[in-house]
């Protein structure tokens, strides 16, 4: 396999095994506010923004400020749930050293806020590997559409090809592909079979552990 220039990270889910805390977080206040919203249905719709994420589930009921602040009020609550858990997946620390002594560039790539992208690097002293961040607030259109990833590509000075993005959910999976970028999924939160409709997977792995890792270093 052809050696990479970059590694794109997407965050939650993929450096950090927290999705389920996301979406507790998410169905106790959408089901505050009267969603009427199975875990499920919760699970499904945490991708993208926060503000998108409301505006599906209350079309138009809401401000911008007003999604603002229920974005940050979700957020706290989230990493005060969270704290105690905060840890890297395994072998996550290791292969991003290991990345750094090859001279690979990194990235991250998230549809998060920077308040939790911030309480993740600094939390895990983890910010000097990324000298490219992107957050939700730095793009227009958020995952599926690619501009996430294409953001990362351009500061880092690499072509998109020589991208390899990682990732946990489909519709990171679709922004990559539609970047022409190869991802790495992730199994903390979807099983294999619901990126079948992906056609630039490299493989799957549970953590950073797996030894199929070794050829993309």
């Amino acid at each position: 396999m052809t050696k990479q220039k970059a590694f794109l990270f997407d965050l939650n889910g993929t450096m950090i095994d927290d999705m389920d805390f996301h979406i507790r977080a998410w169905y106790d206040i959408l089901n505050g506010l009267g969603a009427k919203i199975s875990m499920e249905q919760t699970k499904a719709e945490c991708y993208g923004k926060n503000d998108e994420l409301l505006e599906r589930t209350f079309p138009g009921r809401f401000s911008a400020a007003e999604k603002t602040k229920m974005s940050y009020a979700k957020e706290t609550a989230y990493q005060e749930t969270f704290r105690p858990s905060l840890a890297l997946l395994p072998g996550l620390d290791a292969f991003l050293s290991a990345a750094a002594e090859k001279k690979i560039a990194m990235a991250i790539g998230s549809a998060a806020i920077r308040f939790n992208i911030d309480f993740v690097l600094d939390g895990l002293s983890i910010r000097h590997y990324f000298p490219v961040i992107v957050a939700a607030e730095d793009v227009r259109l958020s995952k599926p559409d690619p501009e996430t990833y294409l953001s990362c590509a351009a500061q880092l000075g690499v072509a998109n090809a020589d991208c390899i993005v990682f990732e946990d959910s489909p519709k990171g999976v679709q922004a990559a592909e539609r970047a022409g970028m190869q991802s790495v999924v992730l199994t903390t939160l979807h099983t294999p079979d619901e990126f079948s409709h992906c056609n630039n997977v490299l493989f799957f792995v549970k953590d950073y552990l797996d030894p199929q890792l070794n050829n993309i270093l």
